[in-house]
């Protein structure tokens, strides 16, 4: 029996032995920690329920300092807060002594964390020492965070990364091939301590909205956003994308070499002179010139692929061809930089880079920090706005549907909070825990001759009636994502194929089309559409009329030089023309080569 209680200590995953008290040397092991004898990387974690012991040393562990509590008393004293503020006492100082330790996620499985002094127990291990250290750094920045469901807080920090903000403060001497530039960035009125800390509003990526909820003719139907046309036409959310192009004078085996300049008549794929007015002499494009989808921005010609013949006089006349480099589809733009230098192999090497402004459309994507997210139904004139008894427009309108299946409450606070802030002229602290509460920003609107809940009173903007609802309405800062509709535009009717297939490319960028794939298929069999399903795997796809053998039932051959049709295998002429998809032809070929011969059995149209 004895055998059976002994527990399994593990170190890395590694099995290294027995021990018959485990729960003792959990603890002399943790406590060998806190004074120092063993590194404070290591973590201890003791399961009673599988009576295993795991010792994990190694890298790759993501730790989080928590203040030790023993006998429900936290270790971190008054004494050592008040040093530490002097800055007698520092953080290593407190590692060291034992008042704070790293905490990896399977020793954390153990731990009984409390969010604040006033809640310690007896059974209590640790504390925390500020509860927003339970969010990563990007969930800490998202406002009375507390009162979101978790599912959106994430939606919300994940959105974080897709805001169009300022990349950087040398955006205008970078060279990455795209960037996006919000044009007047603002501070959030409601901030977390997080931001403060890495100063995010020195680089700011939001503006701050004033924002009603309530619905607007259907046009903000589902996760719909209306804009005020007015606030866009004022620099609302406007940005610039810039794409940089580049391209260099390659040197090619026997000494040739690719050239910039503007290709001459001469030149094979030649495109014609008003394809090359916009470059200069150098054959680059000239500077703050505006270019279209498909222009031409460096000029560039390169040697033959293969050698010419000697012409009359015995002489080589060397033909260059046209590899100039053209904007992106849909992607038009001014030139803003142009740099001329070298690359590793010395080779001429031109970066121009592109800049186009873009302003709020239709389909564009937005984004509050709570994971609120929506595309523009409408940029409704101003004129059109509901607007309050102060004729306060709202520059964004949401559906009040957006709201309480999401369980946002920290939406609605922030609302709130950003429009006492407005109010009182000061920023509000929307750290998570520890926040302005909502009956302080109650009174603080109360002060100032507002309703305390947020709601008021709006005049139709279209009647002049007077909406019989009061809507909640406040300042909340929105982020404009970088999901531009006039980027995702996609339209096909004939182009490029691939060539093994034959069936159009796949992808915007090689003018592809939109897969239909057996799914959509299956509807179309589904409604009895036989016609429609016929011209999208056929007549839109990869048609093919084929002569097949009657006898064989084989591809037969079209031999066009002799002008004669007939089956390879048997070498009958009773062929017959079968029209097939060209996908369908190449996987009987596919067969062949497999050594499985497939035959097809023909009959008369009925």
């Amino acid at each position: 029996m004895a055998a059976k209680k002994e527990a399994k200590i593990y170190i890395n995953g590694r099995l290294i032995g027995f021990h018959n008290q485990p729960g003792k040397l959990n603890q002399e092991l943790v406590e060998s920690r806190r004074t120092g004898k063993i590194d404070k990387q290591v973590n201890i974690a003791f399961h009673e329920d599988t009576n295993e012991l795991y010792i994990n040393t190694d890298a790759g562990r993501l730790q989080r300092p928590l203040v030790v509590v023993e006998n429900g008393k936290s270790k971190l004293t008054e004494e050592q807060v008040h040093k530490v503020k002097e800055g007698k006492l520092h953080w290593e100082d407190l590692l060291k002594e034992g008042v704070i330790e790293y905490l990896d996620a399977e020793e954390e499985e153990n731990a009984l964390i409390a969010l604040s002094e006033d809640e310690l127990t007896k059974e209590h291990s640790h504390l925390e020492i500020d509860a927003v250290g339970i969010f990563s750094i990007i969930s800490s920045m998202i406002p009375y965070l507390q009162h979101n469901m978790a599912g959106k807080a994430l939606h919300g920090a994940k959105m974080f990364k897709q805001a169009i903000g300022i990349c950087g403060t040398n955006y205008n001497l970078r060279t990455d091939t795209e960037g996006y530039l919000l044009h007047y960035p603002q501070k959030n009125l409601v901030k977390t301590k997080i931001m403060d800390l890495l100063e995010l509003d020195k680089r700011p990526q939001v503006q701050n909205f004033v924002v009603a909820i309530m619905p607007y003719y259907g046009f903000n139907t589902l996760d719909a956003l209306i804009l005020n046309e007015g606030a866009v036409q004022r620099g609302l959310a406007r940005s610039s994308y810039l794409r940089m192009y580049e391209a260099s004078e390659q040197r090619y085996p026997g000494g040739q070499t690719d050239k910039f300049e503007i290709p001459n008549d001469e030149t094979e794929g030649y495109l014609g002179d008003e394809y090359y007015k916009k470059l200069g002499a150098d054959g680059l494009v000239m500077l703050e010139q505006q270019v279209n989808e498909k222009d031409i921005v460096i000029g560039r010609t390169s040697p033959p692929r293969f050698l010419e013949e000697i012409s009359e006089f015995g002489v080589v006349k060397e033909k260059r061809r046209e590899s100039s480099v053209t904007t992106r589809k849909g992607k038009p733009g001014v030139v803003d930089k142009v740099v001329v230098t070298e690359n590793a192999d010395g080779n001429m090497l031109a970066k121009i880079k592109i800049r186009s402004t873009m302003q709020p459309e239709v389909g564009d994507k937005f984004s509050s920090r709570h994971g609120q997210k929506g595309v523009i139904g409408a940029i409704a004139p101003e004129v059109d706005m509901p607007f309050t008894a102060e004729g306060i427009k709202p520059d964004l309108i949401i559906n009040p549907h957006s709201i309480p299946s999401r369980m946002t409450i920290g939406h609605l606070l922030e609302m709130l909070a950003g429009k006492a802030g407005c109010l009182k002229g000061e920023i509000v602290d929307g750290t998570p825990f520890s926040s302005t509460p909502q009956a302080e920003l109650e009174k603080m609107l109360e002060e100032r001759g507002f309703r305390g809940d947020g709601k008021e009173v709006f005049y139709d903007g279209v009647t002049g009636e007077k909406i019989q609802a009061t809507i909640f309405t406040g300042v909340i800062s929105y982020r404009r994502l970088f999901h531009l509709v006039a980027h995702k535009m996609q339209a096909r009717s004939r182009g490029p194929v691939q060539i093994l297939t034959r069936q159009p490319t796949e992808g915007k960028e090689k003018e592809g089309g939109l897969r239909f794939g057996e799914m959509e298929g299956e509807t179309l069999v589904g409604h009895g559409a036989a016609m429609l399903l016929h011209e999208k795997f056929i007549e839109d796809s990869d048609k093919v009329t084929e002569l097949v053998c009657e006898k064989c039932g084989i591809i037969a051959i079209n031999d066009q030089i002799r002008n004669r049709k007939y089956c390879g295998l048997c070498g009958g002429s009773k062929v017959y023309p079968v029209e097939m998809s060209y996908g369908f032809k190449l996987l009987l070929d596919e067969l062949k080569a497999l050594g499985v011969l497939p035959k097809l059995r023909i009959t008369d149209k009925a």
